[in-house]
């Protein structure tokens, strides 16, 4: 049996929609339900729905051989996995942002940085060689500048719709962010017969979609 570990929401779903297409009887997993642990009927996936940022924790600890997450949860948690497909969908990006025309921090005074993403921005701030404070919020980021608590954010950013209402704009891209396959690096080589078909499966089934538009 192969343990997938999934993000709740809707990266679940468009995962789960390509496992369909894999050929694999979804029906179980597609139920409108509160259970967390769900197998298929052939008894040959199991699928445990978690909190994106625990995604990386399940497999890197073998709970889970496979699973699905944000690359900028990957980089947050800097777990031990093997990447095996970026699944080009939930794209996005990590950005620094605020109010249009900030030019940093007041001489002296660390920049303050709002961010959930306390690992990223301490790295990336420290590969520029600048003093910061980081914020941790785990809502409503944009809040930050807004209510002076902080300077900017770093923060995910898909159309840049709420920046907008709150008078912010995107001052620095870091990265593109998208869905990722990942798995345990033990269960690569003690599950190999079952996980590198999945893998082509999955591979042949984003390409058959991308080709359809």
């Amino acid at each position: 049996m192969i343990t997938i570990a999934l993000a709740k929401g809707r990266l679940a779903e468009q995962t789960i929609e390509i496992l369909g297409k894999c050929g694999i009887d979804i029906s179980v997993f597609s139920e409108k339900t509160r259970k967390l642990v769900l197998t298929d009927p052939t008894e040959s996936f199991r699928v445990i729905f978690v909190k994106p940022a625990d995604v990386p924790v399940y497999i890197e600890n073998g709970i889970a051989d496979i699973g699905v997450c944000g690359s900028d949860t990957l980089l947050e948690e800097d777990k031990k996995l093997y990447e095996l497909l970026d699944l080009g969908f939930a794209k996005c990006r990590l950005c620094i942002a605020g109010y249009a025309g900030f030019d940093g921090a007041k001489t002296g005074a660390p920049l303050r940085v709002a961010s959930k993403y306390e690992n990223i921005t301490k790295n990336y701030y420290h590969e520029k060689g600048e003093n910061v404070q980081v914020i941790k919020l785990n809502g409503s980021v944009e809040l930050g500048p807004v209510m002076g608590l902080s300077d900017v954010i770093l923060d995910i950013v898909e159309s840049g719709s709420t920046l907008r209402e709150n008078g912010l704009a995107v001052l620095q891209e870091i990265c593109p962010v998208s869905a990722r396959l990942v798995a345990n690096k033990v269960s690569l080589k003690t599950k190999s017969d079952e996980i590198k078909p999945l893998v082509a499966k999955i591979k042949n089934a984003l390409e058959t979609v991308n080709d359809r538009n």
